[in-house]
């Protein structure tokens, strides 16, 4: 892959924010369906552990974007969080409650802070589009996931860009707002998405080993058997299946 600042020729491009999950995995392969020469850009933002940016990488490369850049934003230095900081992750939810209220896992601002940077490497390469996989169904305790939110940024983008001042607005695509976990699942099977290759856990062993207890896990576990498929990743041997 190239990390050059400049377009790629052969298609317009886009910027996708990958975190190497499922979801994100997914918005890759759709956007790439979609035409668009895709940059993909990952975030050491002092989460607990690196496998998601390994799995990031591996997802960019086998799923053919342009480039994929890993920028480092220290969000552990902030906490609130307990993917950031000592928090516990919460853990054995059933899944109405995973919906209720904010979680733990929430990181303040984060969807704010990486949609900037997403749309300062947009307005670098001269891309107006934005994917990210932010899901309204499962994840609704997350206010920055929600549709009203990615229409405020779109408008600040609009009013805070060199882009936006001279006609060329960012439009932000959440693909995967509206899907269930096993709709999501099938889109990605039907795209020819490795799941093998993503990582969705809050809590993985050292190993790498998915918990399968955190609410991550037991959502994407549900979505896999909504879509009626085998999850192909490692989980503890103590995790129900």
């Amino acid at each position: 892959m190239t990390d050059s600042a400049g377009p790629v020729p052969g298609g317009e491009a886009a910027v996708v924010l990958l975190s190497g999950g499922l979801d994100s995995a997914t918005t890759l392969a759709i956007a790439r369906a979609e035409g668009y020469v895709c940059h993909a850009l990952s975030f050491r933002y002092g989460q607990r552990h690196d496998r998601e940016i390994r799995a990031a990488a591996e997802v960019a490369t086998a799923l053919g974007a342009a480039s994929h850049r890993v920028l480092r934003v220290d969000l552990g230095r902030i906490g609130g969080s307990a993917l950031t900081g000592d928090l516990a992750v919460p853990k054995g939810r059933r899944h109405p409650e995973i919906g209720e209220g904010i979680p733990a896992t929430y990181v303040p601002a984060r969807n704010t802070i990486f949609l900037s940077h997403a749309l300062a490497l947009a307005e670098v390469l001269g891309a107006q589009d934005l994917y990210l996989g932010v899901n309204a169904i499962d994840y609704s305790g997350y206010p920055d996931c929600r549709p009203e939110y990615l229409a405020a940024f779109e408008a600040m983008a609009r009013l805070g860009t060199r882009a936006g001042i001279e006609g060329a607005a960012i439009r932000i695509h959440a693909p995967l707002i509206e899907l269930g976990k096993g709709e999501i699942v099938r889109r990605g099977l039907a795209l020819g998405v490795d799941y093998s290759l993503t990582h969705s856990c809050y809590d993985p062993d050292p190993d790498g080993a998915a918990c399968g207890a955190c609410d991550a896990c037991q959502l994407r576990l549900r979505g896999f058997a909504e879509a009626g498929a085998s999850d192909p990743i490692r989980y503890r041997a103590a995790a129900k299946r």
